[in-house]
């Protein structure tokens, strides 16, 4: 229960427009905001400092007179004998908690000369406030039935105190409020110093950049021309031409080879037999493997004595009945045919890997190292100019976000510190 200050109905009084001072402007360098807020800080300090310090010297009266408000009441009986005797008890017991809490919790306020002491003056009045107040509401019929000539003295006391106490409340808050705004801009100000010095090293990097592209588009320039001489020349002309000869007769190699493949696909079957049934040397079994899956790589007339050897075993096998096949004449003639073209297929082979050879000797026996070469470094030249093209692109992007957000965070600390200090500063970012 609240004693009574407080409760008062407060009048309603007319509002009067006040018109705020506008702003002073100013004009300060972006480098020294830093000081400008300590400089504020510290005004700040004082100021609140100052404030409260008066205040508490104006509380301090008021806490030595609850002092002696309790000494005397501790003196007066209130006339207790004159009253009912179970009332009386009520009024002592009432009474003795009231001067117990002011003798108790009723402290001398301290002195103030800093932040922290006005702090913890604003503690020690809280605490004084509340406790009194607690015990004057439980014991307020007591107090302005028992002990009128008190009440008065301790109400008026009491409001002015709690008055006091929400001044000092306020300027505390005030204080710390600006406080969290002038770290506030501080840390803009260190986001705005980072944001500088990735920006430099953003354009440091372009410079950088700029200059090794440079001097990649000179090299990438030059080895074109290089190139595109190398190119034109007679000497890497006849290359082509013997290059598309190559790669034209490559594709006779196809023709021989199937030709070849039609004429052992049709004993394939006995020589699968045969392969697989035979006990053969290592150098017959590869050759026979050969027969079976690619002739045309075995086709030499150094292996014709073999190759025959192999299909008259394999003759020899179907007539004996240890290959197996559907019909034993039709297999007879198809390895009788594959003899007789022998020779034949050989030639073929053998013309086809001659020429092939030779104009493949030809072709190898022209040095175009210079030309790989150029060709290698006009490749990676090429790769590096796409890159350091990108890479420019890319830093410039991130310079062009820094010189958009720096301006932005400057404005936003130029209305932070219009609000810390009631003076419109105009950052001047040199």
């Amino acid at each position: 229960m609240v004693f009574g200050w407080g409760k008062k109905k407060e009048d309603k009084k007319e509002e009067k427009h006040v018109e705020q001072e506008a702003p002073q402007n100013k004009e300060i360098q972006y480098s020294d905001i830093p000081k400008v807020i300590a400089d504020l800080k510290q005004l700040r300090e004082s100021q609140t400092t100052s404030e409260i310090k008066h205040l508490r010297n104006s509380t301090a009266p008021l806490i030595e007179e609850l002092m002696k408000i309790g000494d005397v009441l501790e003196k007066d009986n209130l006339k207790v004998d004159d009253i009912d005797k179970h009332l009386a008890i009520i009024v002592v017991r009432g009474k003795k908690q009231v001067i117990s809490v002011i003798k108790k919790d009723v402290l001398p306020l301290p002195e103030v000369k800093t932040i922290e002491d006005a702090s913890k003056l604003n503690s020690l009045l809280n605490q004084i406030l509340k406790k009194v107040g607690d015990v004057l509401g439980r014991q307020t019929r007591v107090i302005h039935i028992f002990a009128k000539k008190y009440a008065e003295q301790l109400k008026n006391n009491l409001e002015v105190m709690n008055s006091n106490h929400a001044e000092i409340q306020k300027l505390l808050k005030n204080y710390q409020d600006g406080k969290e705004l002038s770290e506030q801009i501080l840390q803009s100000v260190s986001e705005i110093d980072k944001m500088k010095k990735l920006k430099q090293e953003k354009l440091n990097k372009v410079s950088e950049t700029e200059n090794i592209l440079s001097e990649t588009s000179n090299s990438v320039s030059s080895l074109e021309k290089s190139f595109k001489e190398i190119k034109s020349s007679e000497h890497y002309k006849k290359y082509l031409e013997l290059e598309s000869s190559l790669n034209n007769f490559t594709k006779e190699k196809s023709q021989i080879k199937s030709s070849i493949d039609a004429q052992f696909t049709k004993i394939s079957r006995p020589l699968s037999r045969y392969e697989y049934g035979s006990s053969l040397d290592k150098e017959q079994k590869n050759l026979l493997t050969q027969l079976v899956n690619d002739p045309f790589t075995i086709l030499l007339a150094e292996n014709k004595d073999s190759i025959i050897t192999i299909l008259e075993n394999v003759r020899k096998g179907i007539n004996s009945g240890s290959i197996s096949v559907k019909d034993q004449d039709k297999s007879m003639q198809q390895i009788t045919e594959v003899e007789e073209s022998l020779d034949s297929l050989i030639l073929r082979v053998s013309s086809y890997s001659e020429k092939f050879n030779s104009l493949q000797n030809e072709l190898d026996s022209y040095d175009l190292t210079d030309f790989n070469t150029k060709k290698n470094d006009l490749e990676k030249n090429s790769s590096l100019h796409e890159e350091l093209q990108l890479k420019l692109e890319s830093f410039q992007g991130e310079i062009n976000e820094y010189e958009v957000k720096i301006p932005s965070v400057i404005s936003e600390v130029q209305i932070m510190m219009q609000n810390y200090s009631n003076t419109k500063y105009v950052v001047l970012d040199s």
